[in-house]
């Protein structure tokens, strides 16, 4: 991974766009690919590079991305050790990246580099994230559906209001990048992380293009994933500060429904004499799991406490993004009027 500070300190000569690209088995669309972002980028007047990652492809891909990058000095070419899945290549190449600009797409020609422009604009007009939006999709409904489906309930959890949250291809400012961490397949969730940190997102129709070489890996068995990434979406967009409120919750919930069943238990003991254990052995032992999972629950958001606060104070991070700071300058004693310079010498 590159050192972030290494990058900062040189992003004087940095390109203004970096385009990434992940590669799995693209052998056969490679070099029409680097052709078309060739042609894509060539009349825009804009420094840039191409950063191609190959995650651990095995028919051949690594080898014809070698001899891109050996005759074309745009190409970065990242090889990973093996296959670490799509999230994992998308950030290797955003760390590699120093463009002021970083362009993601995917590398099987679904996606037309042509359109590229289209995204540099979005940020031009000061946007943070430019998100492209498959507006009319080629698949079959047994795809369109689940994304209809998916991109709905993740918008009403994130609160980002945009049709597509699946598609690899986006544009993003560079600081909105730093610091950022994807883990698992939660790159189609970049937009809500990117809100939760101010950032300002828009959206740009883009081409479905049918893929033309190989078959796509994804399939109706990733929708499971989906919702389980959803879960952790959830914890982490609203609780990931305060995981005792949502633990908390769970604990009260747990409580709530132990005392009603407790009280009934009791109640029926008392006023009819129904022995507890004959007639309601059940119902008690689930009113006292229900109370040791509330304690649970309440001893988990407490640890859930403790570690947020280390990891806050261990890293340094801060529970706020700036976006620009402006103070007006205190006027020194040799630029001051008379008045001001007696202040000063006092």
């Amino acid at each position: 991974m590159l050192d972030r500070d290494r990058r900062s300190q040189s992003s004087d000569a940095a390109p203004d766009v970096s385009i990434v690209v992940p590669l799995y088995n693209e052998v056969d669309a490679l070099p029409q690919l680097h052709e078309r972002i060739v042609a894509a980028m060539a009349p825009l007047g804009r420094t840039w590079e191409l950063v191609m990652i190959n995650d651990g492809s095995t028919d051949g891909t690594g080898e014809c991305l070698a001899k891109l990058a050996a005759a074309d000095p745009h190409i970065v070419a990242v090889e990973l050790a093996r296959n670490a899945g799509q999230t994992s290549a998308l950030s290797a190449g955003f760390d590699t990246a120093t463009g002021r600009v970083v362009v993601a797409m995917d590398g099987d020609l679904q996606h037309d580099p042509a359109e590229i422009p289209n995204f540099l604009d979005g940020i031009d007009r000061g946007y943070d994230l430019v998100s492209g939006w498959r507006k009319n999709r080629v698949d079959g409904p047994l795809r369109k559906i689940p994304s209809r489906i998916a991109n709905w309930i993740i918008g009403r959890i994130s609160g980002v209001q945009i049709h597509d949250f699946g598609t690899t291809f986006k544009a993003y400012r560079r600081e909105l990048l730093d610091g950022l961490r994807l883990y698992g397949d939660m790159h189609r969730y970049i937009p809500a992380v990117a809100t939760q940190r101010g950032a300002r997102i828009c959206e740009v129709p883009i081409k479905n293009i049918p893929r033309p070489h190989g078959k796509s890996n994804y399939g109706i068995g990733r929708t499971f994933g989906v919702m389980l990434d959803l879960i952790a979406l959830r914890f982490f967009l609203k609780y990931l500060h305060r995981p005792l409120r949502f633990f908390g919750k769970l604990a009260l919930y747990s409580w709530a429904i132990s005392f009603l069943l407790g009280l009934y238990v009791l109640g029926d003991k008392l006023i009819y004499g129904v022995p507890i254990f004959g007639n309601h052995g059940p119902l008690a032992g689930a009113s006292f799991v229900l109370l040791l999972m509330g304690t649970v629950f309440i001893a988990t958001g407490l640890i859930g406490e403790i570690l947020v606060r280390i990891y806050h104070e261990g890293t340094g991070r801060t529970t706020y993004v700036i976006r620009t700071v402006t103070r007006r300058e205190t006027p020194s004693a040799d630029t001051a009027g008379p008045a001001a310079q007696q202040l000063v010498s006092k």
